[in-house]
Order: C-alpha cells, then structure tokens, then sequence
C-alpha cells in the first residue's frame, strides 16, 4: 500500500496574519478601559463645569460667584465693573479705584507688567486674589510664596483696623513672606501670614495679596466675618474694577510673542517623568511575563528533502535563480574541494580550485570556472540544467563504472 504525499499547504492554511475576530479579542479589554476612562473625566468636567460655573464673577449668583459682594459694595455705594481685558483693567485705573484681580497667575508675563505699570503710582488699591510664584515676582516682587495652607477660620494676628473690626475670618490657601517693610501681615496659619497689605513706594496705593479668595463666593460671604473684610478690603475706593482674565485676552496680548517652550504647561516636566516610569514599568512588566527564552525541541523532525523542497519552492515563487544558482554552487564548491586537494578555506577561490579540478577531471580549466563561478542562469531550464552538471561533476571526481566516461 503506497502513501499520498502530504499536499504542501496553501497560502490561507500557512498564514500567520491574525484574524479580525482575534484582533478583537485582544484589544477589546484596552478598548473597553479607555472607553471607562474617558466617560469618568466627561462626567467629571461636566460636574466641575456645574459647581464652577461663573467662578468669583460679580455678575453670577451661584455658589461660588461673588455677586453678593458686588451688591453689598453697590448698597455702600461702590460702582463695580467688570474687566475680562488687560486694557479694560488699566485703562479704569486711578485714586479712586480698587482693581481686584481674580486669578493673578493666569496672566502672562507682558500683561503682568502692564497692570504692575498702570498701578504704581496711580494711588489705586490693587488685590491680589491667591497669587502664587507665577505672578508675584512682577504683581509683588517682594513677596514670596512659601506653602499651600488650609482654607479655615483664621483670627487677624494683626493690629490692623480693617482686620481688627472684620474679626475671624475663612483665610488660608497660600502662605507668604516679604522682606517689604512697612507691611501689615495678618490671618496668620500656623506662623506664616495669608493677607499682606504692601503700602506703595510712592503714591497712596498700596497692594493687598489674599492667600484664597473663598470669603468672596456667594455661599461663604455671610460666615464669620468674611464679609466684613471683603467689604473694608474692596470697598476703601468708590470704584472697583474686577479683572477676570480670559483666554481671548491672553492670546490677542501675547500671541505673536510665546515660543513654543512658553505655550507648554509649566507641569509638563512631572508629566513626562510620570510617562518614562509608566513605560518602564510596563517593558518590566512584560518582560517578567514572557520570561527568558528557553531552548525547546522541535515537536517534529522534518526530512532533509522535504526542507529542501521548501526552500526551493520559495526560491521558485521569489523568482531568484540568481540566488538557488549560487546556493548550489556554493555546496558544490565546499564538497569538491577536499576531493580536489583543496584546503575548505580556498573552496570559494576560483584561482585555487578550478586548476586544481580540472587537473583531477581533466577538463578546460575555463569549462570548469563558467561551472563553478559562472553567471546566472537567465531562466529555470538553464537552472535545472546548471544542477545537473554540478551534479555530474561532482560523481566524476569520485566516478563510479558507470559515470567515468560521462563528461558535464
């Protein structure tokens, strides 16, 4: 009983491509935890949004909007206008006004410059809501941000008049020192001050920096004495001018003017830290679940033949008879030389092995180099004859009976 030969697979069984449905299966667990991921931080800003809405806004009556303030200012008879531009905020100031700015460190570096120039000397009051390193170096020079505090129920520590009248009050958020000196330091967390008030060099302005601005929101104003202070603070000048800076303003001041470098977030350093240890951490991971490599024996043992037969075929289907040419010549070339008289270390010189076959075949000499070193064949029938000659040549060195009058 004879066995079929095993019909040589196809190019669909012999893929290794994965499938769509294997993709799937290994991408839908990441899919699914960025789909989680992006939910949570839409209902997270969509959240935040709602409780932010209109922060510190003289004209927004929610939780943390200050239109509470601005009314009780107007009841004393304090005009309150709003600012959303550098230009605005300048522009209004004089004697008789109080510019509040809401987010100091918000501000670039020219429009910070621009209100530390409009306000000195101008004899107006400037307050400084929560600045932090960012805008003090230019809004107060002389004062210097330490740490982060907490937002709580502070007493004046002071003998200031308006510290003195309001009482405690809900101060904290950043704490400051200054090597300015007349200065009234008050609302002290732990032994570092919250509130400064920094008379000015010249003039009768002075500059009042505010660890946190939560005696100002809507829903705080009536506790302890908050709205007291807010009031004396704001209310000293008959007009007020509260800055709210915004996007627009900041990109039509100093849009043509910001390398790259300046338009990257100051955090962006942490950031990519944090993304190198991520990604170590990951390629440490993966690397202790694959493992070291370890040697494993071949489930099967696959006849020379049929491994010959393969690269053959591949060489077939690449078109490369330049290369099968070669391959054969080679092996030919290594197991004739010995044959030959040859050292293995010669076989691939022509100078040193065709004399030395064709002396033992008695041959031309050039028969023999076309054979061994010649050109590629031009098409399959010259390669298949090519082998058999090598073929031929090779019994003719270690003829049999039937093979020493042959010639290649």
């Amino acid at each position: 009983m004879t066995t079929a030969p095993p019909t040589p697979p196809t190019d669909a069984a012999a893929s290794v491509s994965p499938t769509a449905r294997q993709l799937w299966g290994r991408a839908r667990g990441l899919l699914l935890a960025a789909a989680v991921l992006a939910l949570a931080g839409l209902v997270i800003a969509a959240l935040r949004s709602v409780e932010q809405h209109g922060l510190l806004d003289p004209r927004s009556a929610d939780r943390y909007g200050s239109r509470a303030t601005a009314e009780l200012l107007a009841d004393r008879g304090v005009d309150t206008t709003v600012a959303t531009g550098v230009a605005e905020a300048t522009e209004a100031l004089g004697p008789d006004t109080t510019l509040l700015v809401a987010n100091p460190d918000l501000l670039s570096a020219r429009q910070q410059s621009a209100l530390r120039t409009a306000a000195s000397g101008s004899g107006s009051r400037t307050v400084l809501l929560a600045p932090g390193p960012a805008s003090l170096g230019t809004l107060a020079p002389n004062v210097r941000a330490v740490e982060p505090a907490a937002v709580e129920v502070l007493h004046p520590g002071c003998d200031a008049p308006y510290a003195r009248r309001a009482g405690a009050a809900e101060l904290g958020g950043i704490t400051y020192t200054t090597s300015a000196t007349p200065v009234e330091d008050c609302y002290h967390s732990g032994e570092l001050p919250t509130l400064l008030r920094l008379p000015a060099e010249t003039g009768e302005g002075d500059t009042v920096v505010l660890g946190a601005p939560d005696l100002l929101y809507n829903h705080r104003l009536d506790d302890h004495g908050n709205a007291s202070l807010a009031l004396q603070l704001l209310g000293s000048r008959s007009h007020l001018v509260w800055y709210l800076p915004s996007l627009d303003d900041a990109t039509a001041t100093d849009g043509g003017n910001k390398s790259f470098h300046d338009l990257i977030p100051s955090g962006w350093r942490w950031g990519a830290l944090q993304l190198a240890v991520a990604a170590v951490l990951t390629a440490l991971w993966r690397a202790r679940r694959l493992g070291p490599l370890v040697p494993e024996r071949l489930p099967v043992t696959v006849p020379a033949s049929e491994a010959a037969e393969g690269r053959a075929r591949l060489y077939h289907r690449a078109r490369a008879r330049e290369r099968a040419a070669e391959a054969l010549r080679s092996a030919t070339r290594t197991r004739v030389a010995p044959l030959a008289g040859v050292p293995t270390a010669q076989a691939h010189r022509s100078d040193a092995l065709c004399p030395a076959v064709a002396t033992r075949t008695g041959d031309n000499g050039a028969r023999i180099h076309s054979l061994l070193f010649g050109p590629a064949p031009t098409d399959d029938e010259a390669l298949v004859r090519l082998a058999d000659r090598l073929d031929l040549l090779e019994r003719r060195i270690t003829p049999s009976p039937r093979d020493k009058d042959r010639t290649p």
